[in-house]
């Protein structure tokens, strides 16, 4: 248990894929409008891999990866959801998708745009987003 988080739980559509992580009820979720941020509508938050864990669907799970192939977008391959993945920006976390976890624990979500068309820049400039895959 985590002093101030709340422990989410959340997975695929089809419940191949189920996860938990701990993170604050108030989240902070990045809108990127990278090529494939905007083609999948892949909104997250960060948190630290030891705050995050897969209870189920590891062999259900599929990787994709591009340009760089430093992140890891990871989908369920029977409903082709991703509800996590492994981002860019924080190689040693998680990015979860907000809308892929269950309902009850989430008090608030404020939305901040990043620029992944110029992701170098974008990375560069924020003051924190490295930061969040910090224990």
């Amino acid at each position: 248990e985590y002093r101030g988080l709340v422990k989410h739980t959340g997975g695929c559509h089809c419940g191949a894929v189920r996860f938990e992580v701990w993170a604050s009820p108030d989240l902070h979720v990045f809108n990127c409008n990278c090529s494939i941020c905007t083609k999948k509508q892949n909104r997250h938050f960060i948190v630290p891999a030891s705050r995050f864990k897969l209870l189920k669907g590891a062999e259900n799970l599929t990787t994709y990866t591009f340009n760089t192939h430093r992140a890891q977008h990871t989908f369920c391959k029977t409903c082709g959801v991703q509800s996590f993945y492994t981002p860019r920006s924080n190689p040693d976390g998680y990015g979860i998708a907000p809308h892929c976890l269950d309902d009850g624990t989430v008090h608030s979500v404020v939305l901040e745009d990043i620029n992944g068309k110029e992701w170098e820049k974008a990375v560069k400039e924020h003051k924190t987003i490295r930061d969040m895959s910090k224990p």
